[in-house]
Protein backbone atom coordinates (compact mmCIF):
# COMPACT_ATOMS: atom_id res chain seq x y z
CA UNK A 1 0.00 0.00 0.00
CA UNK A 2 1.38 3.41 -0.96
CA UNK A 3 1.94 5.80 1.91
CA UNK A 4 -0.10 9.01 1.80
CA UNK A 5 1.81 12.06 3.07
CA UNK A 6 0.66 13.25 6.48
CA UNK A 7 -1.33 16.47 6.39
CA UNK A 8 0.54 18.16 9.23
CA UNK A 9 4.22 18.99 9.14
CA UNK A 10 4.75 18.37 12.85
CA UNK A 11 6.79 15.28 13.75
CA UNK A 12 7.61 13.57 17.00
CA UNK A 13 5.71 11.90 19.79
CA UNK A 14 2.00 11.18 19.94
CA UNK A 15 0.88 11.78 23.52
CA UNK A 16 -1.21 8.98 25.02
CA UNK A 17 -3.88 10.36 27.35
CA UNK A 18 -5.45 7.46 29.23
CA UNK A 19 -8.97 7.94 30.55
CA UNK A 20 -9.67 4.36 31.68
CA UNK A 21 -10.21 5.52 35.27
CA UNK A 22 -12.58 8.32 34.27
CA UNK A 23 -14.46 7.69 31.00
CA UNK A 24 -13.72 3.96 31.12
CA UNK A 25 -15.25 3.63 34.58
CA UNK A 26 -18.43 5.29 33.30
CA UNK A 27 -19.26 2.06 31.47
CA UNK A 28 -22.45 0.49 32.89
CA UNK A 29 -21.73 -1.84 35.80
CA UNK A 30 -18.20 -0.66 36.56
CA UNK A 31 -17.60 0.79 40.03
CA UNK A 32 -13.95 0.77 41.08
CA UNK A 33 -13.05 1.48 44.69
CA UNK A 34 -10.06 3.74 45.46
CA UNK A 35 -7.73 0.77 45.98
CA UNK A 36 -8.66 -0.75 42.62
CA UNK A 37 -8.22 2.61 40.90
CA UNK A 38 -4.78 2.95 42.45
CA UNK A 39 -3.79 -0.56 41.32
CA UNK A 40 -4.77 0.23 37.73
CA UNK A 41 -3.04 3.61 37.92
CA UNK A 42 0.21 1.95 39.01
CA UNK A 43 0.05 -0.40 36.01
CA UNK A 44 -0.74 2.47 33.64
CA UNK A 45 2.39 4.22 34.92
CA UNK A 46 4.42 1.06 34.19
CA UNK A 47 2.83 0.96 30.75
CA UNK A 48 4.15 4.46 30.13
CA UNK A 49 1.05 6.57 29.47
CA UNK A 50 1.81 10.30 29.26
CA UNK A 51 -1.38 11.51 30.92
CA UNK A 52 -3.56 9.64 33.39
CA UNK A 53 -7.07 11.04 33.85
CA UNK A 54 -7.73 9.84 37.38
CA UNK A 55 -11.39 10.81 37.64
CA UNK A 56 -14.03 13.50 38.12
CA UNK A 57 -13.32 14.82 41.65
CA UNK A 58 -16.59 16.69 42.15
CA UNK A 59 -18.68 13.60 41.37
CA UNK A 60 -18.52 12.18 44.92
CA UNK A 61 -16.35 12.18 48.06
CA UNK A 62 -15.06 8.71 47.10
CA UNK A 63 -14.08 9.91 43.65
CA UNK A 64 -12.30 12.91 45.14
CA UNK A 65 -10.31 10.67 47.49
CA UNK A 66 -9.39 8.28 44.67
CA UNK A 67 -8.07 11.12 42.52
CA UNK A 68 -6.16 12.58 45.46
CA UNK A 69 -4.61 9.17 46.29
CA UNK A 70 -3.45 8.74 42.70
CA UNK A 71 -2.09 12.28 42.56
CA UNK A 72 -0.21 11.70 45.81
CA UNK A 73 1.18 8.28 44.88
CA UNK A 74 1.72 7.84 41.14
CA UNK A 75 4.94 9.03 39.55
CA UNK A 76 5.64 9.35 35.85
CA UNK A 77 2.42 10.36 34.07
CA UNK A 78 0.86 13.79 34.41
CA UNK A 79 -2.21 13.31 36.62
CA UNK A 80 -5.37 14.87 35.25
CA UNK A 81 -8.77 15.57 36.75
CA UNK A 82 -11.98 16.40 34.89
CA UNK A 83 -14.05 19.47 35.72
CA UNK A 84 -17.09 21.30 34.48
CA UNK A 85 -16.70 25.04 33.87
CA UNK A 86 -18.25 25.98 37.24
CA UNK A 87 -15.68 27.68 39.44
CA UNK A 88 -16.43 25.43 42.42
CA UNK A 89 -15.82 22.36 40.25
CA UNK A 90 -12.50 23.70 39.00
CA UNK A 91 -11.35 24.54 42.53
CA UNK A 92 -12.37 21.09 43.79
CA UNK A 93 -10.44 19.47 40.95
CA UNK A 94 -7.35 21.52 41.77
CA UNK A 95 -7.64 20.52 45.42
CA UNK A 96 -7.69 16.81 44.49
CA UNK A 97 -4.59 17.26 42.31
CA UNK A 98 -2.65 19.41 44.77
CA UNK A 99 -0.06 16.74 45.65
CA UNK A 100 0.59 15.56 42.09
CA UNK A 101 4.13 15.77 40.75
CA UNK A 102 2.60 17.25 37.57
CA UNK A 103 -1.07 18.11 37.16
CA UNK A 104 -3.57 19.02 34.45
CA UNK A 105 -7.13 20.27 34.80
CA UNK A 106 -9.44 19.16 32.01
CA UNK A 107 -12.38 21.56 31.62
CA UNK A 108 -15.42 20.75 29.49
CA UNK A 109 -18.83 22.06 28.49
CA UNK A 110 -21.37 20.94 25.90
CA UNK A 111 -21.55 22.94 22.66
CA UNK A 112 -23.98 21.10 20.37
CA UNK A 113 -27.48 22.60 19.90
CA UNK A 114 -29.07 19.44 21.35
CA UNK A 115 -26.96 19.54 24.51
CA UNK A 116 -27.27 23.32 25.01
CA UNK A 117 -31.05 23.24 24.63
CA UNK A 118 -31.96 20.06 26.51
CA UNK A 119 -29.18 19.69 29.10
CA UNK A 120 -27.58 23.06 29.81
CA UNK A 121 -30.57 25.31 29.09
CA UNK A 122 -28.01 27.88 27.93
CA UNK A 123 -27.58 30.20 24.97
CA UNK A 124 -24.42 30.32 22.86
CA UNK A 125 -23.31 33.53 24.62
CA UNK A 126 -23.76 31.93 28.03
CA UNK A 127 -21.68 28.92 26.96
CA UNK A 128 -18.90 31.22 25.73
CA UNK A 129 -18.93 33.06 29.06
CA UNK A 130 -18.68 29.74 30.92
CA UNK A 131 -15.69 28.68 28.80
CA UNK A 132 -13.80 31.90 29.51
CA UNK A 133 -14.61 31.66 33.23
CA UNK A 134 -13.84 27.96 33.74
CA UNK A 135 -10.68 27.75 31.63
CA UNK A 136 -9.42 31.03 33.09
CA UNK A 137 -9.86 29.73 36.64
CA UNK A 138 -8.06 26.46 35.78
CA UNK A 139 -5.18 28.44 34.28
CA UNK A 140 -4.81 30.31 37.58
CA UNK A 141 -4.23 26.97 39.31
CA UNK A 142 -2.02 25.08 36.82
CA UNK A 143 -0.06 25.79 33.67
CA UNK A 144 -1.46 22.72 31.88
CA UNK A 145 -5.15 23.14 30.98
CA UNK A 146 -7.18 21.07 28.54
CA UNK A 147 -10.53 22.15 27.13
CA UNK A 148 -13.20 19.96 25.50
CA UNK A 149 -16.35 21.15 23.67
CA UNK A 150 -18.56 18.15 24.43
CA UNK A 151 -20.37 16.68 21.39
CA UNK A 152 -18.03 18.55 19.06
CA UNK A 153 -18.89 16.49 15.97
CA UNK A 154 -22.52 17.67 16.17
CA UNK A 155 -21.61 21.29 16.95
CA UNK A 156 -21.95 23.93 14.19
CA UNK A 157 -18.42 24.51 12.92
CA UNK A 158 -18.25 28.27 13.27
CA UNK A 159 -19.54 28.20 16.85
CA UNK A 160 -17.06 25.50 17.79
CA UNK A 161 -14.20 27.56 16.37
CA UNK A 162 -15.38 30.55 18.42
CA UNK A 163 -15.52 28.44 21.59
CA UNK A 164 -12.07 26.93 20.99
CA UNK A 165 -10.53 30.34 20.31
CA UNK A 166 -12.03 31.62 23.57
CA UNK A 167 -10.55 28.65 25.44
CA UNK A 168 -7.06 29.31 24.04
CA UNK A 169 -7.34 33.00 24.90
CA UNK A 170 -8.32 32.05 28.46
CA UNK A 171 -5.27 29.79 28.90
CA UNK A 172 -6.02 26.35 27.41
CA UNK A 173 -2.87 24.56 26.25
CA UNK A 174 -4.62 21.50 24.79
CA UNK A 175 -7.78 21.58 22.66
CA UNK A 176 -9.63 18.28 22.60
CA UNK A 177 -12.13 17.42 19.85
CA UNK A 178 -14.49 14.89 21.44
CA UNK A 179 -16.67 12.69 19.25
CA UNK A 180 -18.84 12.20 22.32
CA UNK A 181 -21.57 10.11 20.67
CA UNK A 182 -19.45 8.27 18.10
CA UNK A 183 -20.95 10.23 15.20
CA UNK A 184 -17.72 10.81 13.29
CA UNK A 185 -16.55 9.16 10.07
CA UNK A 186 -12.74 8.93 9.65
CA UNK A 187 -12.25 11.17 6.62
CA UNK A 188 -14.73 13.73 7.93
CA UNK A 189 -13.27 13.68 11.44
CA UNK A 190 -9.75 14.08 10.03
CA UNK A 191 -10.88 17.09 8.01
CA UNK A 192 -12.42 18.59 11.16
CA UNK A 193 -9.15 18.25 13.11
CA UNK A 194 -7.16 19.77 10.25
CA UNK A 195 -9.61 22.67 9.98
CA UNK A 196 -9.41 23.43 13.70
CA UNK A 197 -5.62 23.35 13.58
CA UNK A 198 -5.63 25.76 10.65
CA UNK A 199 -8.33 28.20 11.81
CA UNK A 200 -7.81 28.51 15.58
CA UNK A 201 -4.75 30.64 16.33
CA UNK A 202 -2.49 30.01 19.29
CA UNK A 203 0.09 27.68 20.77
CA UNK A 204 -1.71 24.49 21.77
CA UNK A 205 -1.79 20.72 21.21
CA UNK A 206 -4.82 19.32 19.44
CA UNK A 207 -6.34 16.12 20.83
CA UNK A 208 -8.91 13.48 19.86
CA UNK A 209 -11.46 11.73 22.08
CA UNK A 210 -13.49 9.22 20.04
CA UNK A 211 -16.34 6.93 21.04
CA UNK A 212 -17.16 3.65 19.36
CA UNK A 213 -20.90 3.82 18.65
CA UNK A 214 -20.28 3.05 14.96
CA UNK A 215 -17.21 0.90 15.62
CA UNK A 216 -14.95 3.69 14.31
CA UNK A 217 -13.29 5.07 17.45
CA UNK A 218 -9.79 3.81 16.61
CA UNK A 219 -10.13 4.72 12.93
CA UNK A 220 -11.31 8.25 13.79
CA UNK A 221 -8.46 8.68 16.30
CA UNK A 222 -5.88 7.66 13.71
CA UNK A 223 -7.46 9.98 11.13
CA UNK A 224 -7.09 12.77 13.68
CA UNK A 225 -3.40 11.97 14.16
CA UNK A 226 -2.79 12.09 10.41
CA UNK A 227 -4.54 15.46 10.34
CA UNK A 228 -2.30 16.96 13.03
CA UNK A 229 -3.58 15.80 16.41
CA UNK A 230 -0.70 14.99 18.72
CA UNK A 231 -2.67 13.69 21.69
CA UNK A 232 -5.05 10.72 21.60
CA UNK A 233 -7.48 9.97 24.42
CA UNK A 234 -7.98 6.24 24.92
CA UNK A 235 -9.14 3.53 27.33
CA UNK A 236 -7.59 0.13 27.98
CA UNK A 237 -9.65 -2.56 26.20
CA UNK A 238 -11.78 0.18 24.64
CA UNK A 239 -14.13 0.33 27.65
CA UNK A 240 -16.29 3.37 28.32
CA UNK A 241 -19.77 4.86 27.91
CA UNK A 242 -22.16 2.83 25.73
CA UNK A 243 -20.03 1.10 23.05
CA UNK A 244 -16.80 2.38 24.61
CA UNK A 245 -13.84 4.55 23.66
CA UNK A 246 -10.90 4.24 21.32
CA UNK A 247 -8.82 1.31 22.57
CA UNK A 248 -5.36 2.24 23.83
CA UNK A 249 -3.76 -0.98 22.57
CA UNK A 250 -5.24 -0.58 19.08
CA UNK A 251 -4.13 3.02 18.60
CA UNK A 252 -0.64 2.36 19.95
CA UNK A 253 -0.01 -0.74 17.84
CA UNK A 254 -1.46 0.82 14.70
CA UNK A 255 1.08 3.64 15.01
CA UNK A 256 3.87 1.15 15.73
CA UNK A 257 2.94 -1.29 12.97
CA UNK A 258 2.30 1.23 10.17
CA UNK A 259 5.10 3.83 10.31
CA UNK A 260 4.62 4.26 6.55
CA UNK A 261 1.25 5.87 7.28
CA UNK A 262 2.45 7.88 10.30
CA UNK A 263 5.98 8.96 9.33
CA UNK A 264 8.09 10.28 12.20
CA UNK A 265 5.42 9.58 14.82
CA UNK A 266 5.72 7.28 17.82
CA UNK A 267 4.38 6.80 21.34
CA UNK A 268 6.32 6.21 24.54
CA UNK A 269 4.21 3.19 25.52
CA UNK A 270 6.05 0.07 26.74
CA UNK A 271 4.08 -2.23 24.48
CA UNK A 272 5.24 -5.42 26.20
CA UNK A 273 3.01 -4.34 29.14
CA UNK A 274 -0.16 -4.14 27.01
CA UNK A 275 -1.47 -7.66 27.62
CA UNK A 276 -0.81 -7.45 31.37
CA UNK A 277 -2.58 -4.10 31.57
CA UNK A 278 -5.52 -5.48 29.61
CA UNK A 279 -5.89 -8.47 31.93
CA UNK A 280 -5.73 -6.30 35.06
CA UNK A 281 -8.40 -3.89 33.80
CA UNK A 282 -10.61 -6.79 32.72
CA UNK A 283 -10.30 -8.48 36.11
CA UNK A 284 -10.96 -5.39 38.24
CA UNK A 285 -13.78 -3.97 36.12
CA UNK A 286 -15.47 -7.35 35.60
CA UNK A 287 -15.64 -6.64 31.86
CA UNK A 288 -14.56 -9.82 30.10
CA UNK A 289 -12.53 -9.37 26.95
CA UNK A 290 -14.00 -10.79 23.76
CA UNK A 291 -11.80 -13.55 22.35
CA UNK A 292 -11.29 -11.78 19.03
CA UNK A 293 -10.29 -8.42 20.56
CA UNK A 294 -7.50 -6.87 18.52
CA UNK A 295 -3.97 -7.00 20.00
CA UNK A 296 -4.86 -8.32 23.48
CA UNK A 297 -7.66 -10.82 22.84
CA UNK A 298 -7.26 -14.56 23.45
CA UNK A 299 -7.40 -15.24 19.70
CA UNK A 300 -5.26 -12.29 18.56
CA UNK A 301 -2.34 -14.64 17.80
CA UNK A 302 -4.23 -17.93 17.51
CA UNK A 303 -4.61 -19.91 14.28
CA UNK A 304 -6.99 -22.77 13.47
CA UNK A 305 -7.11 -22.81 9.65
CA UNK A 306 -4.73 -25.42 8.25
CA UNK A 307 -3.34 -23.00 5.65
CA UNK A 308 -2.71 -20.33 8.29
CA UNK A 309 -1.19 -22.85 10.70
CA UNK A 310 1.20 -24.18 8.07
CA UNK A 311 2.29 -20.65 7.19
CA UNK A 312 2.85 -19.54 10.80
CA UNK A 313 4.77 -22.72 11.66
CA UNK A 314 7.05 -22.05 8.69
CA UNK A 315 7.42 -18.29 9.26
CA UNK A 316 5.53 -16.18 11.80
CA UNK A 317 5.17 -13.12 9.57
CA UNK A 318 3.06 -15.00 7.00
CA UNK A 319 -0.07 -14.38 9.09
CA UNK A 320 1.02 -12.16 11.99
CA UNK A 321 1.68 -8.46 11.39
CA UNK A 322 3.22 -7.82 14.81
CA UNK A 323 5.36 -9.75 17.27
CA UNK A 324 3.17 -11.31 19.95
CA UNK A 325 5.94 -10.87 22.52
CA UNK A 326 6.01 -7.14 21.73
CA UNK A 327 2.56 -6.78 23.30
CA UNK A 328 3.07 -9.36 26.07
CA UNK A 329 1.20 -12.15 24.29
CA UNK A 330 2.21 -15.73 23.37
CA UNK A 331 3.24 -16.16 19.74
CA UNK A 332 1.88 -18.52 17.12
CA UNK A 333 -0.82 -20.21 19.19
CA UNK A 334 -2.00 -23.23 17.21
CA UNK A 335 -5.61 -24.12 18.02
CA UNK A 336 -6.68 -27.56 16.86
CA UNK A 337 -10.17 -27.81 15.39
CA UNK A 338 -11.95 -29.02 12.29
CA UNK A 339 -10.09 -26.50 10.09
CA UNK A 340 -6.63 -27.62 11.22
CA UNK A 341 -4.16 -29.40 8.95
CA UNK A 342 -1.98 -32.49 9.28
CA UNK A 343 1.18 -30.46 9.87
CA UNK A 344 -0.28 -28.57 12.87
CA UNK A 345 -1.70 -31.84 14.26
CA UNK A 346 1.72 -33.50 14.10
CA UNK A 347 3.45 -30.47 15.67
CA UNK A 348 0.94 -30.41 18.55
CA UNK A 349 1.54 -34.09 19.25
CA UNK A 350 5.30 -33.54 19.32
CA UNK A 351 4.89 -30.77 21.92
CA UNK A 352 3.19 -33.39 24.09
CA UNK A 353 6.09 -35.79 23.51
CA UNK A 354 3.99 -38.00 21.19
CA UNK A 355 5.99 -38.89 18.08
CA UNK A 356 4.06 -40.69 15.34
CA UNK A 357 4.97 -41.02 11.68
CA UNK A 358 3.71 -42.50 8.44
CA UNK A 359 0.61 -44.70 8.50
CA UNK A 360 0.18 -44.25 12.26
CA UNK A 361 0.04 -40.49 11.84
CA UNK A 362 -2.42 -40.82 8.95
CA UNK A 363 -4.72 -43.00 11.06
CA UNK A 364 -4.54 -40.69 14.08
CA UNK A 365 -5.15 -37.61 11.90
CA UNK A 366 -8.19 -39.20 10.26
CA UNK A 367 -9.63 -39.97 13.69
CA UNK A 368 -8.84 -36.41 14.82
CA UNK A 369 -10.75 -34.95 11.85
CA UNK A 370 -13.71 -37.19 12.60
CA UNK A 371 -13.85 -36.00 16.21
CA UNK A 372 -13.16 -32.36 15.33
CA UNK A 373 -16.34 -32.25 13.25
CA UNK A 374 -18.28 -33.00 16.44
CA UNK A 375 -16.26 -30.95 18.94
CA UNK A 376 -15.31 -27.28 18.56
CA UNK A 377 -11.83 -27.57 20.11
CA UNK A 378 -9.84 -30.60 21.21
CA UNK A 379 -7.69 -30.60 24.35
CA UNK A 380 -4.34 -32.26 25.08
CA UNK A 381 -6.25 -35.06 26.78
CA UNK A 382 -8.29 -35.59 23.61
CA UNK A 383 -5.10 -35.86 21.55
CA UNK A 384 -3.65 -38.41 23.95
CA UNK A 385 -6.85 -40.45 23.75
CA UNK A 386 -6.83 -40.36 19.93
CA UNK A 387 -3.25 -41.65 19.74
CA UNK A 388 -3.92 -44.25 22.43
CA UNK A 389 -6.94 -45.49 20.47
CA UNK A 390 -5.34 -45.52 17.03
CA UNK A 391 -1.71 -46.36 17.82
CA UNK A 392 -2.05 -48.29 21.08
CA UNK A 393 0.75 -46.49 22.93
CA UNK A 394 0.86 -47.29 26.66
CA UNK A 395 0.48 -44.37 29.01
CA UNK A 396 2.99 -43.80 31.80
CA UNK A 397 1.47 -44.41 35.23
CA UNK A 398 0.75 -41.10 36.93
CA UNK A 399 0.57 -39.70 40.45
CA UNK A 400 -2.66 -39.98 42.41
CA UNK A 401 -3.72 -37.46 45.06
CA UNK A 402 -4.08 -39.33 48.36
CA UNK A 403 -4.37 -36.48 50.87
CA UNK A 404 -4.63 -32.70 50.85
CA UNK A 405 -4.63 -30.50 53.93
CA UNK A 406 -4.55 -26.69 53.80
CA UNK A 407 -4.40 -23.96 56.41
CA UNK A 408 -4.90 -20.23 55.88
CA UNK A 409 -6.73 -17.14 56.94
CA UNK A 410 -6.17 -13.43 57.39
CA UNK A 411 -3.53 -13.81 60.11
CA UNK A 412 -1.69 -17.00 59.12
CA UNK A 413 0.68 -17.83 56.29
CA UNK A 414 -1.14 -20.20 53.88
CA UNK A 415 0.25 -23.71 54.21
CA UNK A 416 -0.50 -27.02 52.49
CA UNK A 417 0.40 -30.67 53.03
CA UNK A 418 -0.08 -33.23 50.26
CA UNK A 419 0.44 -36.96 49.92
CA UNK A 420 0.63 -38.47 46.44
CA UNK A 421 1.21 -42.05 45.30
CA UNK A 422 2.66 -43.66 42.21
CA UNK A 423 3.27 -47.35 41.52
CA UNK A 424 2.40 -48.12 45.15
CA UNK A 425 4.92 -45.62 46.55
CA UNK A 426 3.76 -42.64 48.59
CA UNK A 427 5.41 -39.23 48.72
CA UNK A 428 4.63 -36.34 51.06
CA UNK A 429 5.52 -32.64 50.98
CA UNK A 430 4.62 -29.45 52.85
CA UNK A 431 4.82 -25.94 51.42
CA UNK A 432 3.80 -22.35 52.07
CA UNK A 433 2.46 -19.95 49.43
CA UNK A 434 0.81 -16.61 48.66
CA UNK A 435 -2.56 -18.33 49.11
CA UNK A 436 -3.90 -21.79 49.81
CA UNK A 437 -4.00 -22.68 46.10
CA UNK A 438 -0.43 -21.51 45.61
CA UNK A 439 0.67 -23.48 48.70
CA UNK A 440 -1.08 -26.65 47.44
CA UNK A 441 0.58 -26.37 44.01
CA UNK A 442 3.99 -25.81 45.60
CA UNK A 443 3.50 -28.87 47.80
CA UNK A 444 2.59 -31.00 44.78
CA UNK A 445 5.69 -29.74 43.01
CA UNK A 446 7.76 -30.88 45.99
CA UNK A 447 6.05 -34.25 46.30
CA UNK A 448 6.33 -35.12 42.61
CA UNK A 449 9.77 -33.62 42.07
CA UNK A 450 8.68 -31.97 38.80
CA UNK A 451 9.96 -28.45 38.26
CA UNK A 452 7.41 -26.62 36.12
CA UNK A 453 6.09 -23.10 35.57
CA UNK A 454 2.37 -22.42 35.90
CA UNK A 455 1.56 -20.45 32.73
CA UNK A 456 -2.24 -20.39 32.85
CA UNK A 457 -4.88 -20.72 35.56
CA UNK A 458 -8.62 -20.48 35.03
CA UNK A 459 -11.44 -21.22 37.46
CA UNK A 460 -15.16 -21.32 36.70
CA UNK A 461 -18.37 -22.61 38.24
CA UNK A 462 -19.90 -25.78 36.81
CA UNK A 463 -23.21 -25.29 38.63
CA UNK A 464 -24.95 -22.51 40.50
CA UNK A 465 -25.51 -21.98 44.21
CA UNK A 466 -23.34 -22.10 47.31
CA UNK A 467 -22.54 -25.79 46.70
CA UNK A 468 -21.37 -25.14 43.13
CA UNK A 469 -18.65 -27.29 41.64
CA UNK A 470 -15.44 -25.43 40.94
CA UNK A 471 -13.86 -26.29 37.58
CA UNK A 472 -10.14 -25.42 37.38
CA UNK A 473 -8.00 -25.67 34.24
CA UNK A 474 -4.25 -25.04 34.43
CA UNK A 475 -1.36 -25.18 32.01
CA UNK A 476 2.23 -26.01 32.96
CA UNK A 477 5.46 -25.67 31.03
CA UNK A 478 8.51 -27.78 31.87
CA UNK A 479 11.67 -27.83 29.75
CA UNK A 480 9.79 -26.86 26.60
CA UNK A 481 6.88 -29.25 27.14
CA UNK A 482 3.41 -27.81 27.75
CA UNK A 483 0.52 -29.69 29.30
CA UNK A 484 -2.88 -28.78 30.65
CA UNK A 485 -4.81 -30.34 33.50
CA UNK A 486 -8.35 -30.10 34.79
CA UNK A 487 -9.81 -30.65 38.26
CA UNK A 488 -13.38 -30.46 39.55
CA UNK A 489 -14.49 -30.28 43.18
CA UNK A 490 -16.85 -28.44 45.51
CA UNK A 491 -13.62 -27.15 47.12
CA UNK A 492 -11.81 -24.85 44.68
CA UNK A 493 -8.46 -25.50 46.40
CA UNK A 494 -8.87 -29.23 45.88
CA UNK A 495 -9.98 -28.65 42.27
CA UNK A 496 -6.84 -26.58 41.67
CA UNK A 497 -4.62 -29.26 43.24
CA UNK A 498 -6.18 -31.99 41.11
CA UNK A 499 -5.79 -29.87 37.97
CA UNK A 500 -2.13 -29.17 38.77
CA UNK A 501 -1.43 -32.85 39.42
CA UNK A 502 -3.19 -33.86 36.18
CA UNK A 503 -0.92 -31.47 34.27
CA UNK A 504 2.14 -32.90 36.06
CA UNK A 505 1.13 -36.41 34.95
CA UNK A 506 0.78 -35.27 31.35
CA UNK A 507 4.27 -33.72 31.41
CA UNK A 508 5.72 -36.96 32.79
CA UNK A 509 3.94 -39.03 30.12
CA UNK A 510 5.22 -36.70 27.43
CA UNK A 511 8.78 -37.06 28.71
CA UNK A 512 8.42 -40.86 28.82
CA UNK A 513 7.24 -40.96 25.22
CA UNK A 514 10.03 -38.69 24.06
CA UNK A 515 12.58 -40.90 25.86
CA UNK A 516 11.14 -44.05 24.29
CA UNK A 517 11.42 -42.54 20.83
CA UNK A 518 15.06 -41.57 21.41
CA UNK A 519 15.88 -45.09 22.69
CA UNK A 520 14.21 -46.67 19.65
CA UNK A 521 16.16 -44.46 17.26
CA UNK A 522 19.42 -45.39 19.01
CA UNK A 523 18.63 -49.08 18.66
CA UNK A 524 17.83 -48.61 14.99
CA UNK A 525 21.15 -46.79 14.49
CA UNK A 526 23.19 -49.57 16.17
CA UNK A 527 25.02 -51.70 13.52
Amino acid sequence: MTAIPATNEAKGDVVIFDTTLRDGEQAPGIALDPGEKLEIAEQLARLGVDYLEAGFPVASPGEFEAVRAIARTIEGPVICGLSRTQLADVDRCHEALAEAERARIHVFISTSPSHMEHMLKMTADQVLAEVRQGVGRAAEHVGDVEFSPQDATRTPLEFMLEVLAAAVAAGATTLNIPDTVGYGIPWDFGDLVAYVRREVPGDYVISTHCHNDLGLATANSLAGVRAGARQVEVCVNGIGERAGNAALEEVVMALATRPDQFPGLATRIRTEELARTSRLVSRLTGYQLQWNKAVVGRNAFAHESGIHQHGVLAERSTYEIMEAAAVGQSAGQIVLGKHSGRHAFSQSLEKLGIIVRGAALDAAFARFKELADRKVQLTDADLEAIVEEEVGSALEAGFALEQLEVQGGTSAVPRARVVVSRDGRRSEAVAEGDGMIDAACRAIKGATGLSAELTSFNVSSVTGGIDALGDVVVQLESEGLKASGRGVSTDVVEAAARAYLAAVNRVLRARARAGAVVATRREEATP
